[in-house]
């Protein structure tokens, strides 16, 4: 079977296509094989050595979908047959996060689904809506689930909220698709004035472009008459979150789940206590969120946003497409 690895040093040009033995499905274990996988910023970050691996070679990327082929005895949850995407924490199954929850996630330390073929614990699997594409289920496991998770668990999203969304990558697409799914008001910042537009075509309420308006959160509360928003999904890390704390209204949540523009800087921590802000870290979920969200998805026939579908040879391709920025919803990959 056809699997991806980065071998040597870090590096997209450090990957290579190789060949290795299919897996046998054991007890409690399933085989699927893979149809379609989505990226990541985390799986870009892993490529560039910045991930969960410590040794090479390694098989990149978190989040694929595909058929049940074979199970191993014991196995009653899913059969052969059964489209599935693969859990991105294999080991959170329910309830709240924890260390070992945490501690097993695919795409480093646990290797990837850049695999024809992956032998998986049988819990580690959940069932996709019908109505999606391979490529469109693909994009549940991280992207779909931490928005799904930061707005309709953690933040208890209510008809009439304001959220706050930072760009349009595949987080704050899927948070845009969902909080206007449940009646929320939203508003978007982009430094591009055609994503803007496109966000505004899916349901955005307002939009700001960050180049020409930098102090933004100032834009926020004049839209929200001087109130702030009820939601912040911060995914810009150090050189935005002081602003996403200033924009948000006091005793409102600020959901922490990317650092785009790095991890360090001097927080304003007068406004987290004035004001009475919930800062909450975020890092995916569990699969009873993952079957939650799905149920609504397929009740409400959502649609994920794909930027582009590349053949399973260009995985490259995707990567460097991700590090110029230039694309919009889900970059995915077809195994064909």
């Amino acid at each position: 079977m056809r699997v991806w690895e980065v071998q040597n040093d870090w590096g997209i040009d450090n990957m290579r296509l190789v060949e290795k033995p299919e897996p046998a499905a054991g007890p409690g274990q399933v085989v699927v094989a893979m149809h379609a996988a989505s990226l990541n910023y985390r799986d870009l970050m892993t490529v560039l050595g910045k991930g969960a691996f410590r040794e090479l070679p390694a098989i990149p990327f978190s989040d694929g979908a595909g058929e049940v082929v074979e199970v191993g005895s014991g196995v009653t949850r899913v059969q052969v047959g059964d489209r599935v995407c693969p859990m991105f924490f294999q080991s959170w199954i329910d309830g709240g996060p924890s260390a070992e929850k945490r501690g097993h996630s695919l795409g480093g330390p646990l290797p990837g689904v850049l695999q024809d073929r992956m032998l998986l614990d049988a819990e580690g699997v959940s069932q996709v809506p019908g109505h999606l594409s391979w490529e469109e289920a693909a994009t549940l496991p991280c992207a779909a689930l931490t928005a799904w998770r930061a707005l309709m668990v953690e933040g208890k999203l209510q008809t009439g909220d304001t959220v706050l969304l930072l760009g349009t990558g595949g987080v704050s697409t899927f948070a845009l698709q969902f909080a206007k799914l449940f009646g929320a008001k939203v508003i978007v910042t982009s430094s591009s004035d055609e994503k803007l537009e496109q966000a505004k075509a899916m349901g955005a309420d307002h939009g700001i472009n960050y180049r020409r308006t930098p102090e933004w959160a100032k834009e926020v509360k004049t839209l929200t008459a001087g109130e702030g928003v009820d939601h912040v999904l911060e995914v810009g890390g150090a050189g935005t979150i002081n602003q996403s704390l200033d924009a948000v209204r006091v005793g409102g949540r600020v959901m922490v789940i990317g650092v785009l523009s790095g991890f360090s800087t001097e927080i304003a921590m007068r406004s987290i206590y004035m004001k009475n802000i919930r800062v909450i870290g975020m890092s995916v979920g569990s699969r009873e969120h993952f079957e939650t969200m799905c149920d609504a998805i397929d009740r409400h026939r959502l649609q994920p946003v794909i930027d582009t579908v590349l053949p399973f040879e260009a995985i490259p391709d995707g990567l460097r497409r991700m590090q110029s920025g230039e694309h919009r919803g889900k970059i995915c990959f077809s195994y064909g």
